[in-house]
């Protein structure tokens, strides 16, 4: 027997949160009706079931506890279809509490495995790339590097 689109959704949920769009997706990829889903939805948004502000919360923070800046976390809440108006306010409030400083410290002591200058300016490019694509801002990125140089390189 197949499962109603709200039975299905109940137990997409039981493994994780996830955000109104991407419930609409996967019950779409399992072929439920459009109308069928958009009275499951509604019917879990009475409930408190669904709640995007809760889920870009829990996005966020379960980003940056992996290390990840600012803007690779805005990345994450935008490809799980959070509106830009509640990923800003969740993003506001994660990053408040936190100190992008020190976890961009973290991040680059756990790429230098221990050591305490950067060796050449291949590594630096290589160690670059690796934090901004964590989402770090640029310059803070060059910032901690710079900090990190070795006194031979330029």
């Amino acid at each position: 027997m197949a499962l109603s689109a709200y039975q299905d959704a109940i137990a997409m949920l039981a493994r994780r949160e996830l955000s109104e769009s991407q419930l609409r997706a996967r019950l779409a990829r399992r072929h439920h009706d459009a109308s069928e889903i958009d009275a499951a939805l509604a019917r879990l948004r009475e409930a408190g079931q669904i709640d995007d502000a809760r889920t870009a919360g829990a996005i966020a923070r379960r980003e940056t506890n992996r290390r990840r800046g600012r803007l690779r976390v805005r990345q994450q809440l935008a490809a799980a279809g959070i509106a830009p108006l509640i990923a800003e306010r969740a993003l506001d409030d994660v990053f408040e509490q936190v100190d992008v400083e020190a976890m961009l410290e973290a991040a680059l002591e756990r790429k230098l495995a221990g050591r305490a200058r950067i060796e050449d300016r291949r590594e630096f490019a290589r160690l670059y790339r690796h934090l901004t694509g964590q989402g770090f801002e640029s310059e803070r990125v060059l910032r901690a590097l710079r900090s990190r140089q070795g006194s031979d390189q330029s």
